[in-house]
């Protein structure tokens, strides 16, 4: 049985319904469309990367603080040079007196994409392409750990490398560590982690993502 037949199963036995384009993780609430002003969907994703993913070129996102009283919309788009999105355009407006003016001069971009971008990959299933996001469990992993565990134990190295691909697109597109990813979501040490990433790349399963900022020496 392939990745693609046992996340279609997964998405059978769990009964997970597809998220609308406005998810909540860690209690940041993100509403992501495409450029044009579009609902995000898999659809959106036209532009193939790696071996198996497709992402949107592009996505404005746009994420309300009630405690702090300002709304923060930022615009990224893909740079194929950087492997990644950049941030493009930020823009903070306050939504009610009494704002937290400190918060309007400072934005936090990370967490935005963070759950932005999710949306933005999609994966091709054996019944069409789904996003990232909708594959993501309720408690915010993007594998079921017991897909985790058996591409830890057993997987064969085509199962392996798919979910290395698709942890690694998860987070290197958003600016993220794609190894503490890895780490976390198979619960492997970081030398671990860094080889199956590296010999993910070797297979050609990463063309077009990379990580930069701060990546660690064997990413």
């Amino acid at each position: 049985m392939t990745l693609v037949d046992v996340l279609a199963v997964h998405l059978v036995k769990a009964g997970l319904r597809f998220l609308i384009a406005v998810e909540q993780t860690k209690g940041v609430k993100v509403d992501v469309k495409t450029i044009e002003g579009k609902k995000m969907s898999h659809r959106a994703a036209t532009e193939p990367i790696g071996s198996a993913l497709r992402i949107a070129p592009g996505f404005s996102a746009t994420t309300l603080d009630d405690e702090t009283g300002i709304e923060t919309t930022l615009d990224a788009i893909y740079d194929a040079d950087a492997g990644k999105y950049v941030v493009t355009t930020i823009v903070n407006r306050a939504i009610r007196p009494g704002f937290d003016e400190i918060a309007l001069r400072h934005t936090a971009p990370q967490a935005i994409l963070q759950v932005a971008v999710p949306q933005c990959v999609a994966v091709k299933l054996d019944k069409g392409w789904t996003t990232i996001a909708e594959l993501t469990q309720t408690e915010g992993r993007i594998v079921p750990d017991w897909l985790a565990a058996e591409v830890v134990k057993r997987g064969t190295r085509t199962e392996r490398m798919e979910v290395i691909q698709i942890l690694y697109g998860a987070s290197a597109l958003a600016g993220l560590p794609p190894v503490r990813t890895v780490q976390v979501e198979l619960g492997v040490p970081h030398r671990t982690a860094s080889d199956w990433i590296g010999k993910a790349r070797a297979a050609g399963y990463l063309k077009g993502m990379s990580f930069t900022p701060g990546r660690q020496a064997d990413d």
